[in-house]
């Protein structure tokens, strides 16, 4: 559901305090926990440390992502990856390629060394 227009949209007001009168360039990344807070045109270019319930994620704001929250950006969730007997077998055949790339690597810089 949105936000009602009356009401205007939602900026986190001590995250706009921090950015007054700063430069983007020159301002190192700046901690919130405001990932409800909307991104105004008055963020683009600074670099946000959004938490994600852990850690900081740096999130560094574009001309895109006016109007979104600053909680999009930062997910919550880690994906480690789907498992079963199709995967062990595509991660088998990865590991097999690589060594073999890694061995005719070492034959080929092997030959130019003896010549």
């Amino acid at each position: 559901m949105t936000r009602s227009l009356k009401k205007g949209p939602y900026v986190d007001a001590k995250l706009l305090r921090k950015i007054a009168g700063k430069d983007a360039l020159k301002t190192p990344s700046i901690k919130t926990w405001a990932r409800a807070s909307q991104i105004p045109p008055e963020m683009v270019g600074f670099t946000f440390g959004v938490h994600n319930g852990k850690a900081h994620i740096d999130v560094l704001v574009t001309e895109d992502m006016v109007g979104h929250r600053l909680g999009e950006f930062s997910s919550t969730r880690k994906f480690v990856r789907h498992g079963g007997k199709m995967q062990k077998e595509i991660d088998q055949k990865k590991r097999e390629s690589e060594i073999t790339a890694a061995k005719s690597a070492k034959a080929s810089t092997g030959d130019t060394k003896k010549k």
